[in-house]
């Protein structure tokens, strides 16, 4: 399937960015990319089960409002779906959120503002939650 959102990747784990347009999906991923996470795909993205990539017409691209499309950017190959990222307004956002799963796969799904300035190192934490790497007490990945 392919669906309109934005996706990145670290070390071979993606996060898919999903929301309206203008919600941040892209400029969130430019700044993902800037902590050194890498490109999985923007604007279109292709999901096989768990693997996701760019439709070849788009690889490599990516959207900056007001500056325009950006070509030749890296991207992550065999890149593997560890998280969904929902961008919401602000008042959307739980503050305990319930554990809850994207439906076509199963992997985490969370909640989040895009243009928080917190909202990367927020993705990151998921990202890891989501991985086992970090354990949580309550919350979208609680026990």
């Amino acid at each position: 399937m392919v669906l309109h959102g934005s996706c990145v990747s670290r070390d071979a784990a993606a996060v898919l960015l999903l929301g309206p347009p203008g919600s941040g999906k892209s400029d969130l991923s430019l700044r993902l990319i800037a902590r050194g996470w890498v490109l999985v795909a923007d604007d279109q993205v292709a999901i096989d089960g768990v693997a996701v990539s760019a439709p070849p017409a788009l690889r490599g691209m990516l959207e900056v409002r007001g500056l325009g499309i950006f070509e030749g950017m890296a991207v992550a190959e065999g890149a593997r779906l560890a998280l969904v990222v929902e961008l919401v307004a602000r008042e959307a956002m739980e503050r305990l959120p319930m554990p809850v799963t994207w439906a076509p796969t199963g992997v985490p799904r969370v909640a989040l503002h895009g243009f928080d300035v917190s909202a990367p190192e927020k993705v990151a934490l998921a990202l890891d939650a989501a991985l086992g790497r970090v354990a949580q007490r309550a919350g979208a990945f609680a026990a």
